[in-house]
């Protein structure tokens, strides 16, 4: 149950902006687990689960994956271009530089990603809703 617990844990922290204890408690609740705060507690330091600020916004995210000033640089250096349909967000990358790209924008761990894909000189990012793609599309474009 706790290997269940565990990840279920990180895929909430990956879809959702959770602030709190208690937000990730509800949030696992939905999904059937029960579990004493304290347990949780411990869960958080097991998984070395970090909290980050950005945008005035407080969430748990795993150690060492929050953005970086590194994985921005490399970001911003390899990205020409951004773009959205659907529930897709595109970069436009230098020819070669897709992958890093990527594996920068993946470090900074944005909430309600499905997943990314990288190719030569193209990012795809896949995420839950239309809202969720036109505002990672807003953030993306601002870091540019």
């Amino acid at each position: 149950m706790r290997k269940k617990r565990l990840s279920a844990i990180l895929s909430v922290i990956r879809e959702n902006e959770i602030e709190n204890q208690e937000m990730l408690l509800a949030e696992l609740r939905k999904l059937g687990f029960e579990a004493a705060q304290a347990t949780i507690s411990r869960d958080i330091k097991h998984l070395r689960l970090e909290k980050v600020t950005e945008d005035g916004i407080s969430r748990y995210v795993r150690e060492n994956t929050a953005k970086t000033p590194v994985s921005a640089d490399i970001f911003k250096q390899a990205v020409i271009s951004v773009d959205f349909a659907g529930n897709t967000v595109v970069f436009k990358c230098h020819a070669g530089w897709a992958g890093a790209a990527c594996e920068a924008f993946d470090r900074m761990n944005f909430p309600r990603i499905v997943g990314t894909i990288a190719g030569e000189n193209t990012v795809f990012i896949l995420v839950r809703t239309e809202k969720d793609a036109k505002e990672l599309f807003e953030k993306i474009a601002g870091m540019l």
